[in-house]
């Protein structure tokens, strides 16, 4: 059976229907945490967490299909309160500083459900550390510990929300731009199609249905004549 993931429609995107292109900002704006900032972030992202226990890690992306840390358990699960969208400009893993691509985020409103992936306590302190490299490069993300609901029970999870006030924030874009966008955006791991459709790929497999992805998939790979 698939699972359904609510996706409301807000106001932002029936303006955005209407909006010209999206437009990145400039490249000078794009800057790297250190690694004393992606440190702290960490700290404080545990700081209210039983260390004796084992974490758990919500996944909507490519954490779905490309966790790269060791787990020895996962569910699928669904929060609520935010949705899986295309809301963060990629300028090297998904595509360039010139031609920046999007990647997935945590969006305000509706819920999303995805997996979540259990950390023994033991491998904490070796796994967010790779995690925040990858994640939190740029601080564009609010590490959050969010209830999400699996068939065993509730779990608290880390999940990566959207920091609205990143430089790379990008508010909801109309479906022609979505599809320009990631139909036409390379970067360090490959194309911004790739991933995409990898992360509609993991979801539809594990019996989870994005109605909003899977019209995004199946228009550009009409457009490239494989629908």
């Amino acid at each position: 059976m698939m699972i359904p993931t609510n996706r409301p429609t807000t106001d932002l995107e029936r303006q955005a229907m209407n909006a010209p292109g999206a437009v990145p900002p400039p490249a000078s704006t794009f800057a790297r945490w250190t690694e004393q900032e992606l440190n702290a972030s960490i700290q404080q992202a545990l700081a209210s967490r039983d260390l004796s226990q084992d974490q758990w890690i919500f996944a909507y992306g490519s954490l779905l299909w490309r966790p790269e840390f060791d787990f020895v358990e996962q569910r699928l699960a669904t929060l609520q309160g935010h949705h899986r969208a295309l809301c963060l400009w990629s300028r090297i893993n998904r595509g360039t500083p010139e031609n920046p691509g999007l990647v997935f985020g945590l969006e305000q409103g509706g819920s999303c459900a995805g997996m979540v992936f259990r950390i023994p306590a033991q491998q904490v302190a070796q796994t967010f550390p790779s995690l925040w490299a990858r994640e939190m490069m740029t601080g564009a993300y609010h590490p959050s510990w969010i209830d999400c609901h699996t068939e065993q029970g509730t779990v608290s999870a880390l999940a990566f929300v959207i920091n609205r006030q990143a430089q790379g924030y990008v508010p909801t874009l109309p479906m022609d731009e979505l599809v320009r966008i990631v139909m036409n955006a390379h970067g360090k791991y490959g194309s911004c199609f790739e991933y995409v459709e990898q992360t509609h790929l993991a979801l539809e497999a594990v019996g989870i249905r994005d109605p909003h992805l899977e019209e995004l998939v199946n228009r550009i790979r009409a457009s490239q004549g494989l629908g």
